[in-house]
């Protein structure tokens, strides 16, 4: 559910107000473009950050309480059907279709438009993913035992039946939250909406730690629901300082809503390939031992810790400006602000990745092994964190490429280009275990490497066809900033292999702690000297 919090943030609304005039109305250089990119995302990534920060502490919370313990599989088993609903209907799609179609009503100055859209959006997202919820909780006796959690004991199939009939109570509560973002987004506000995954989070944390231990990993469920509705509760002052008020309109004959419809297709088919990816993932784990599924539900966040702090951030905070800039016909101007934007992305991403693979074990130990996290339940997630770490620039960078070809008004290309990853996704998830189990490495960090090197496949897909769509992607620029960024990381990951080595098996908090001070210190002063000007660029926007 995580996660799910996490990704509802690209999109109860709203409709007739005051006009607005957003910042963005205002033709401006390229120049001020990217300086608008890099404010929003220094916000949203300060917004990010405390939110990955609390996140950190949720999963240290539940570590100690429920370890990587079979009642902790069952919760995360049922949270991710509850995600795939989401996602599928709502979350991986409406951002992309909505924000590039409700700036156009703002471009022209006509926002009572844009509310009626947003409002008949928000209703039609909230129905169906309602009825969808029905429709799996009805269903759950059947779908966990064959297709969610085949590999459980039937006490754990039980549990997981139950729980995810609680959890089912939130798509539709996100559903309305997504919308809320969406517009808060396209209106150049991110405060609010940067800080609904926070709430979540404490919800989740307060819902642990307060609630009676007696009733075990449902208080997990009971605060995934109230995290919901805090998520979506936190924007309304943002909504109602727009002007927003709600028209319960389902607008199916406006050609706008259709408009949005259509380009949410190929999203929900692209998100629904790679949500059942997700759950089949999650299912072959279920049959690799208890606490598995546990494992890669701990480093799946832990990674995206990094991707959330500065890839989403900055993807966020430039999508808006992308579709404003395509609404305006200014592709020279876009295509340097992609380019800009990618850059900056990487420059982040690839010390994260060394990061995260060197000091995977110690980290994991300093963060969780207490309480009822055991060393082995360390190694577990050490293992599945280091490989999902390896793709970590993949995911970084399709953040950007995807947002990029949704503000061009094209969700296809996007969708066939992640659908091929996924295929091979699914196809290495099959093939890896054994090889794995053969070289007497943990089956269920197979899983994780699939995960990596499908999507660096996808990351190189887009970027070649995003390329062609720009008229160029300043190559060279992006090219000669990856070599510099490249090169700072190897000598990060030289100090860092050392400086292991000088210390085994001593306390977590000297070897990962101190691996992070020191490594980020030694890449910040690389950089520095090897690509200045970048990063003064950066620094000065």
């Amino acid at each position: 559910m995580a996660a799910l919090a996490l990704h509802a943030f690209m999109h109860i609304v709203a409709v007739s107000s005051p006009p607005v005039s957003p910042p963005f109305l205002e033709r401006g250089t390229v120049t001020h473009s990217r300086r608008r990119v890099a404010r929003a995302a220094s916000l949203v990534m300060a917004a990010f950050a405390l939110s990955g920060a609390l996140g950190l502490v949720r999963q240290i919370v539940i570590g100690d309480e429920f370890g990587t313990s079979a009642d902790l599989d069952s919760y995360q088993a049922a949270a991710r059907i509850s995600e795939l609903v989401f996602m599928v209907l709502v979350g991986g799609a409406l951002g992309s279709a909505f924000i590039p179609t409700y700036t156009r009503h703002l471009v022209r100055g006509d926002p009572h438009s844009g509310w009626r859209l947003a409002s008949a959006v928000a209703n039609l997202a909230v129905l169906a993913l309602t009825i969808f919820s029905v429709l799996i909780a009805i269903l759950a006796p059947l779908l966990v035992p064959t297709v969610i959690a085949p590999g459980f004991s039937a006490d754990q199939q039980l549990l997981t039946v139950r729980l995810l009939r609680l959890l089912l109570v939130a798509p539709a509560i996100f559903g309305a939250s997504a919308v809320a973002m969406a517009v808060l987004n396209a209106h150049q506000h991110f405060l609010l909406p940067s800080l609904a995954p926070s709430v979540y989070n404490l919800s989740l944390i307060g819902s642990t730690l307060l609630l009676p231990e007696g009733m075990g990993v449902w208080r997990l469920a009971i605060g995934s629901v109230a995290g919901a509705l805090f998520h979506l509760l936190i924007q309304v002052p943002a909504l109602l300082r727009l002007g927003a008020r709600y028209i319960p309109s389902l607008g199916l004959g406006l050609p706008d809503v259709r408009e949005v419809a259509r380009l949410m297709i190929p999203r929900i088919i692209g998100t629904s390939i790679t949500q059942i990816n997700f759950v089949v993932n999650n299912s072959l784990a279920t049959g690799m031992g208890e606490g598995a599924v546990s494992a890669i539900n701990y480093a799946w966040p832990l990674m995206l810790l990094p991707q959330g702090v500065f890839a989403q951030a900055a993807a966020t905070a430039a999508f808006p400006t992308f579709a404003d800039q395509e609404a305006r016909g200014q592709r020279a101007e876009m295509r340097s602000t992609v380019a800009a934007v990618l850059r900056a992305v990487f420059l982040f991403s690839l010390p994260a990745t060394v990061g995260l693979v060197v000091l995977a074990r110690p980290l994991v130990a300093l963060l969780f092994e207490r309480g009822a996290f055991e060393a082995s339940s360390t190694e577990a997630v050490a293992w599945a964190l280091a490989l999902y770490a390896v793709g970590l620039v993949g995911h970084s960078g399709v953040e950007i490429a995807a947002r990029a070809f949704y503000a061009l008004r094209d969700t296809f290309t996007p969708v066939w280009v992640g659908g091929v990853a996924v295929a091979a996704n699914i196809v290495l998830s099959l093939t890896l275990p054994p090889l794995f189990r053969t070289a007497g490495w943990p089956e269920h960090a197979a899983l994780a490497l699939a995960s990596s090197l499908a999507a660096l496949a996808q990351l190189a897909g887009l970027l070649c066809l995003l390329r062609s769509r720009l008229g160029g992607l300043e190559g060279r620029a992006i090219t000669a900033s990856l070599a510099r960024t490249a090169l700072a990381a190897a000598g990060m990951l030289l100090l860092l292999c050392a400086w292991q080595a000088a210390l085994p098996d001593r306390d977590p908090l000297l070897v990962g702690g101190g691996g992070v001070v020191l490594g980020a210190a030694f890449f910040l002063l690389a950089t520095w000297l090897l690509q200045r000007q970048e990063l003064r660029r950066w620094i000065d926007r």
